[in-house]
């Protein structure tokens, strides 16, 4: 530290009451009020999830009048900007509904072949919850419909209950009441500000599950592409891959198979010269409808369906019928499909989310997370009522409403409408349509759900987080989607169970010149202070699982000190101060601990100190009488005034920064 001698900065000491050596600023430490209990802080999050802002105006009525208008646009946000919404915007709203309809339509009646429902069903879900999240959602660019995910999730799950090929009206009935609990789930998180539940799937396993889930429906999409009548209701690889090579050995028709590969080309093709030419990108939205038309008048001209194609046939016209007497919440599967609802309701907010977020933040705003929850679970509430099976964002038909131009979420109600009128008017002409364009058109919007660049992305910056992703992989892709679920779920509370069972302890030296404080492993240049250890505990939670580590850690540390110091009297260490800025939680192990830390050091002729402890710490800490036991004078507010507070009982003492 020599050389750093000559650029040496003057040191602001904190002033002292000379008669009891304590810093001015220390009983700020002590005499701080109570910190919010459990109770309040729960009273708080409802409250605020209840209690829209008040008006300033002056009469009674003008602020019951004000108090109700802002509940109301709370919970429709249309209400606030539909009073700037002008014809312009309309304008290129009517433009992108009717190309998100395009393209919306073939992919709807792909994603509910998926789910294991009748073409019609994925057409319904792209109606009513559209046009609720259009009067309730806060995202201007978001498409609400079916996905290809959750559509898996469904047929994934609800099939081991009941097996929709032998009894389809009871599959549909649990379809339903999955639906409407997913919605319950949604609308409770956003009410109880529940968000953080979402988070519970990591990035890292959002992404491995995704990419597990994307071959997963590519390979059950081999039955419409080869014309397959006999298939697994299995989605790992394992046994999807017997059923092909079986499947194999009878009869087939390579004309399902010529069609499906010609218009996934044709469909790739077109998107490429999107992405290419920008202001083509409009034939990416409309080469799904295309196919659709072109592959069915092409059978319909060949008779192809006479000789082996796999043709839709009846699609039932006309508005969504009410299912609200199919929705049973007293049946003997309901347990079964709460928890169904629990992971699809998730898995569509994380989906939806991440993807309103995305294309906020292109355009500059903000999206509020709690009224999107809520206007996703209405959206599938009422859907669940309707016919309709969970909805919500999808990422390629957003990109599409956004790259045509929304403005707002009246690009949802043209395609409802749109759809609506193809419900009524255009049902019949679907009959040819071969099953193998729809699995080329779910096969068109699988790359998008692989992020290998991303996968290696998380490998470069964090191995651990790796494992998540590629066990949620895994997972999928030779299990089910709850296992890669449960895998991702598992791995990810292994790891922060890992990093609390053993948090970073670390020694702390002074930055030459200043009052700061940091770890001498990270900046070598820290000097550390003769007689002072000052050490540091890098844990938001002292709590029982990790108090028995940290205890042991730093009295290692300690003594080690102690046997270095003991040939040199100037530097033998007489005070540790613990700089517990970081733990804001502390439980009665912790406080345990804290009082085994203070007999070991007393028993070496040590005295402790505390620094900055955490509002809810030093709470704890006054409560269990541990600063009975360290005493008052021994709690500072800042790791430097504890410093000199332990220098200045040993005047002997001297630093070297």
């Amino acid at each position: 530290m020599e050389s750093m001698a000559a650029v040496e900065m003057p040191v602001t000491v904190p002033a002292f009451d000379v008669s009891s050596r304590r810093p001015a600023t220390a009983g700020l430490v002590l005499n701080s009020p109570n910190p919010p209990s459990l109770r309040d802080e729960l009273v708080g999050v409802v409250g605020k999830a209840f209690r829209p802002r008040r008006s300033n105006g002056d009469g009674g009525g003008a602020r019951r009048c004000a108090w109700a208008l802002t509940a109301l646009q709370a919970v429709f946000p249309v209400l606030q900007w539909g009073k700037t919404y002008d014809l312009k915007s309309f304008r290129s709203d009517v433009m992108a509904g009717l190309t998100l309809a395009s393209l919306g339509i073939p992919q709807s009646i792909g994603y509910a072949n998926l789910a294991k429902l009748d073409p019609q069903y994925g057409l319904y879900t792209s109606v009513v919850p559209p046009l609720i999240y259009a009067v309730m959602g806060t995202s201007r660019e978001i498409a609400i419909g079916p996905v290809a995910v959750v559509s898996l999730l469904l047929s994934s799950m609800v099939q081991k209950i009941v097996d929709p090929a032998t009894d389809p009206v009871t599959y549909r009935t649990l379809v339903f009441t999955v639906t409407f609990l997913a919605g319950v789930f949604q609308v409770s998180f956003g009410l109880f500000r529940l968000g953080f539940l979402v988070d519970f799937l990591s990035h890292a396993a959002i992404v491995g599950f995704m990419g597990g889930a994307a071959i997963v429906i590519g390979l059950q999409q081999l039955k419409g592409l080869l014309g397959l009548s006999k298939f697994t209701n299995s989605t790992d690889v394992v046994s999807v891959a017997k059923a092909v090579f079986s499947a194999l050995h009878d009869p087939w028709h390579p004309g399902n198979f010529l069609i499906g590969c010609s218009f996934l080309i044709f469909i790739l093709a077109t998107r490429f010269i999107g992405r290419r030419y920008k202001k083509l990108f409009w034939l990416s939205a409309i080469s799904p409808l295309v196919s659709v038309i072109l592959s069915t008048a092409l059978v319909y001209a060949t008779r192809a369906d006479k000789h082996g194609v796999k043709i839709i046939r009846e699609v039932h016209a006309g508005l969504n019928p009410s299912s609200v007497k199919q929705i049973q919440l007293n049946g003997p599967y309901t347990t079964e499909c709460a928890k169904i609802a629990i992971i699809c309701a998730v898995i569509a907010l994380t989906e939806a989310i991440a993807v309103g977020r995305s294309f906020a933040s292109i355009n500059g705003y903000k999206l509020d997370g709690n009224k999107e929850m809520i206007a996703m679970g209405c959206s599938n509430i009422a859907g669940s009522m309707s016919s309709c099976y969970v909805a919500t964002g999808s990422f390629s038909r957003t990109a599409v409403n956004f790259s045509a131009g929304a403005r707002s979420t009246v690009s949802n109600i043209v395609m409802a409408v749109t759809v609506l009128i193809a419900l009524e008017l255009f049902m019949k002409l679907l009959y040819y349509t071969p099953m193998a364009v729809l699995a080329s058109i779910i096969l068109s919007a699988l790359p998008g759900l692989i992020d290998i660049r991303e996968a290696w992305s998380i490998w470069k910056v964090d191995k651990m987080d790796f494992l998540i992703c590629l066990g949620a992989f895994v997972g999928v892709l030779f299990g089910s989607v709850e296992i890669g679920l449960g895998v991702a779920l598992a791995i990810s509370f292994a790891k922060i169970i890992i990093q609390s069972i053993r948090p970073q302890v670390e020694v702390l030296g002074r930055l030459q010149g200043t009052n700061i404080f940091c770890s001498v492993r990270q900046y070598p240049v820290a000097c550390r202070t003769p007689a002072v250890q000052v050490i540091r505990i890098d844990t938001s939670f002292l709590c029982f699982i990790n108090a028995t580590f940290i205890k042991e850690r730093i009295i290692e540390w300690v003594r080690a000190e102690v046997e270095a110091s003991n040939e040199k009297a100037r530097e033998r260490v007489h005070s540790v101060v613990l700089d517990m800025s970081n733990v804001i939680i502390i439980d009665t192990s912790g406080l345990v601990g804290l009082e085994e830390i203070h007999k070991d050091l007393v028993s070496l002729g040590i005295q402790i100190a505390i620094a900055s402890p955490g509002w809810q710490a030093i709470q704890k800490v006054k409560l269990g009488h541990v600063v009975d036991r360290i005493g008052e004078e021994r709690i500072f507010l800042t790791v430097s005034e504890a410093v000199e507070g332990c220098l200045t009982e040993h005047k002997g003492s001297a630093t070297e920064c």
